[in-house]
């Protein structure tokens, strides 16, 4: 991920410290950051494209919207092919993984088995590979 444009992360998640937690480390990485802690907010300006991520990191479990519906939402709105989609959530049962899979996504990361360091290696895995 040389290509500064390539950096470009969109982070979802209700939970304020996790949030800006995992900015921090991406921002730390290089990576141009915008979290947002609200999925129905996140598809407005994805929608809009007030911001155009490279890649949108998400939760499953969020109030108003939850992450499958916000993935669902995405293609629904024929946006989900323009970025890398990747989950983040301590939701690790195969029966989400799999509804995920369906879906479209590109990973599915359990937050439980990796530091937040190792998250962002594993984003970058997951977004070089899907480039490649």
């Amino acid at each position: 991920m040389e290509n500064i444009e390539d950096k470009k992360i969109l982070i979802v998640d209700d939970d304020s410290f996790l949030l800006d937690m995992y900015a921090m480390k991406f921002k730390k990485e290089g990576f141009e950051v915008v979290a947002i802690p609200d999925a129905g907010e996140a598809l407005k300006q994805l929608k809009e494209e007030s911001i155009k991520p490279k890649i949108v990191l998400f939760d499953l479990i969020m109030p108003k919207i939850d992450g499958l519906t916000f993935l669902q939402e995405l293609h629904n709105l024929k946006i989900a092919d323009k970025f890398v989609k990747i989950i983040l959530s301590n939701q690790g049962q195969q029966a989400d993984v799999d509804v995920a899979n369906k879906i479209g996504i590109e990973g599915y990361i359990v937050k439980a088995l990796y530091t937040p360091s190792e998250v962002v290696k594993q984003v970058v895995e997951i977004f070089n590979k899907k480039k490649s």
